[in-house]
């Protein structure tokens, strides 16, 4: 197969790049290359997307494209490009209307109106979710075949967000802080996917031409099971005593009365949504999407190799809020009683 990676240098595009040569595939991937290099076995065309397609790229012929992009007018540029592949377009779950609906999914989740312009999400981040929504109608309308996924939280090695980063780097620092403060209840939902078990996903997909819209993450679990899987992986490397550490809930009310951010930021505890508004985010029905062949590893492997990939790396991005802010929270619960 002749595969067309839009991208190839950073997380998913590059995790998907690296599956397809370790399956014997022939890559290209076009990308400005500014982020990084490709993976070794891979042809780097360079393309600013934002400018026509380069003379030598638009020649070739794909068996199939995989394209992350969130701009309209560049994935309308690749689906006229090439007429004939198949496309593999990994959308968001931003694209639903609705947040607070439990096991929702691509059959019956509303979608927002599409935003068909593009839009600089400095200025207007509200505007992702109805272009990628723009970008799913493209590729739908455009390509003789399609598959478009729509991911969660993608979390593992390489993770440039630094969010499900925080919990495997919080849990291996029980040595120093003990304590661990685990937001909200123990059976809230959680629902992330390995970016290599997508990224293997998306290549089988394009290998059997695979159709359909799929959300793009592993089956929910609960908040105590996702904490339990991290500190297993810690303990396993030797760096969590399961005699010494604490886990201590503490309620989301409590939480948002002390200024503590969910989901990302300087001041948050990352994969923590405030519920009832946010109830289905993290609980999508993903039964169509195993049956259409995605395979999920545990999370433990997931928080495991996470770790080690911040060892390796110091320059890793971490999220979430400091060991500081954690403690005064922490103190001021149990002064609460």
């Amino acid at each position: 197969m002749r595969l067309l990676v839009l991208g190839g240098t950073v997380f998913l595009s590059r995790a998907t790049a690296e599956e397809a040569v370790r399956r014997g595939h022939e890559v290209v991937c076009a990308c400005r290359g500014e982020s990084g290099s490709v993976p070794d076995g891979v042809r780097h065309v360079a393309w600013d997307r934002s400018g026509p397609v380069p003379a030598e790229l638009a020649a070739e012929e794909f068996d199939a494209v995989v394209d992350v992009a969130r701009h309209p007018s560049w994935v309308r540029a690749a689906v006229a490009a090439w007429p004939s592949a198949h496309w593999a377009f990994v959308s968001t779950i931003n694209v639903y209307a609705d947040d607070a609906t439990p096991r929702g999914g691509p059959e019956n989740l509303p979608l927002h109106e599409p935003v068909t312009e593009d839009r600089d999400l400095r200025e207007d981040p509200e505007a992702y979710g109805p272009m990628k929504v723009a970008c799913e109608q493209a590729v739908l309308d455009g390509a003789p075949s399609a598959i478009v996924v729509r991911p969660g939280l993608i979390v593992g090695p390489g993770d440039p967000t630094g969010r499900f980063t925080y919990w495997p780097a919080r849990l291996a620092d029980t040595a120093t802080h003990p304590e661990v403060l685990v937001p909200g209840d123990a059976n809230d939902q959680v629902q992330v996917i390995d970016v290599r078990d997508l990224a293997t996903w998306l290549v089988g997909a394009c290998e059997r031409r695979t159709t359909g819209t799929f959300d793009g993450t592993a089956r929910p679990m609960s908040r105590a099971a996702f904490t339990d899987a991290v500190a297993a992986a810690a303990r396993d490397l030797e760096l969590l005593d399961p005699t010494a550490v604490t886990f201590t809930a503490v309620p989301q009310d409590f939480l948002l009365e002390h200024d503590v951010e969910p989901w990302m930021g300087p001041r948050s505890v990352p994969v923590w949504l405030p519920l009832p508004e946010y109830l289905g985010l993290m609980a999508h029905d993903v039964t169509a999407s195993y049956d259409a062949g995605l395979v999920t590893r545990p999370l433990s492997e997931t928080a495991a190799d996470t770790i080690r990939w911040l060892q390796e790396t110091p320059d890793a991005v971490v999220s979430g809020w400091s060991r500081e802010d954690e403690a005064a929270v922490l103190a001021a619960w149990r002064e609460r009683g």
